[in-house]
């Protein structure tokens, strides 16, 4: 049985730092970066990638926001699935085109996924996640009159939602098929589309977006795979990061990284998702957990570069 992998990419991924976000830039970061996932296909692996949609998600937000006395704007959830459709389009024909010339004869596919969540999640009696674009003191009382919970943030207002924690993945079943043809996934594109399952009804979608890494990890669980490779914009996890203190951490063992996570050391915002997501990968069975920068996702896969954690 070949091995199997999921990874992870960062929500900034396809759009660097001082790149402006056209489509040209996007296509061309999604080159980029198939050429390591290739490696790692011809090297024997099975792959599921997932991705981050923050700054394809916001620009959406925005242009709903700008063209709303033109045509009705789309509720996040159908933002969120649009953005998942037009990223994995783009790692779609990029990832198929890098095979080919590869020499490797395996399909891709791109699959809109659905993430079930819990209607009791805390999140949603305090939405904490920010979205969108920025709001003036007079745009935000007319957001607030649609409805929406707002939070002041240095530069203006935002609209915040809730993040739910992540349960299962709807499709990880079809999804597991998929690997067991040879096709190659792109799946729970900016964590996927919460959905909680109603009586009487079946799925229904929630107003939410789920944190990346942590969907990322149940998908993991759900088709059995041995590595979680998380792809960001740092090349190894960092204590007190920032600061003059800062310590890169090369190797470490799950019972070390846990405490270092108790300890505070991994931001909510920032890392703290990924060790998590890390822990719980690690804890249900999984073998390694690799983070590291985008642009080094082969060296860090042969361990030349990133953190590396393991039991």
């Amino acid at each position: 049985m070949r091995k199997k992998a999921i990874v992870a990419l960062g929500g900034n991924a396809l759009i660097k730092e001082g790149q402006e976000g056209t489509i040209h830039e996007q296509f061309a970061n999604t080159r980029d970066i198939s050429r390591s996932i290739v490696k790692m296909i011809k090297d024997g692996w099975d792959v599921v990638i997932t991705h981050g949609n923050g700054p394809q998600v916001g620009a959406i937000l925005l242009q709903n926001d700008l063209a709303r006395d033109v045509t009705p704007p789309m509720p996040l959830g159908i933002c969120v699935a649009e953005s998942e459709g037009l990223i994995g389009y783009m790692i779609q024909q990029c990832l198929s085109n890098a095979l080919h010339k590869a020499n490797v004869d395996r399909p891709v596919v791109a699959l809109i996924t659905q993430v079930l969540v819990d209607e009791a999640d805390p999140s949603f009696k305090n939405p904490t996640k920010p979205i969108g674009p920025f709001y003036s003191e007079k745009e935000v009382m007319e957001i607030k009159e649609e409805g929406f919970q707002v939070k002041e943030y240095p530069g203006g207002w935002r609209v915040v939602v809730p993040s739910p924690d992540p349960k299962s993945i709807v499709e990880g079943e079809i999804i597991s098929k998929m690997l067991d043809d040879d096709i190659i996934v792109i799946a729970s594109g900016g964590g996927g589309m919460p959905v909680i399952e109603k009586e009487g009804w079946g799925l229904d979608g929630l107003e939410a977006v789920i944190d990346k890494d942590l969907t990322s990890e149940r998908l993991a669980e759900a088709i059995n795979a041995e590595l979680l490779l998380i792809l960001t914009n740092v090349e190894k996890v960092y204590l007190n990061y920032g600061t003059p203190n800062q310590k890169a951490l090369d190797s470490v063992k799950l019972k070390e990284i846990k405490q270092f996570y108790k300890d505070g050391h991994f931001p909510e915002g920032s890392m703290g998702p990924k060790i998590l997501a890390a822990i719980r990968f690690l804890e249900s069975g999984g073998k390694k957990v690799i983070i590291s920068d985008v642009n080094k996702g082969w060296d860090a896969f042969k361990g030349k570069a990133g953190t590396h954690i393991t039991k």
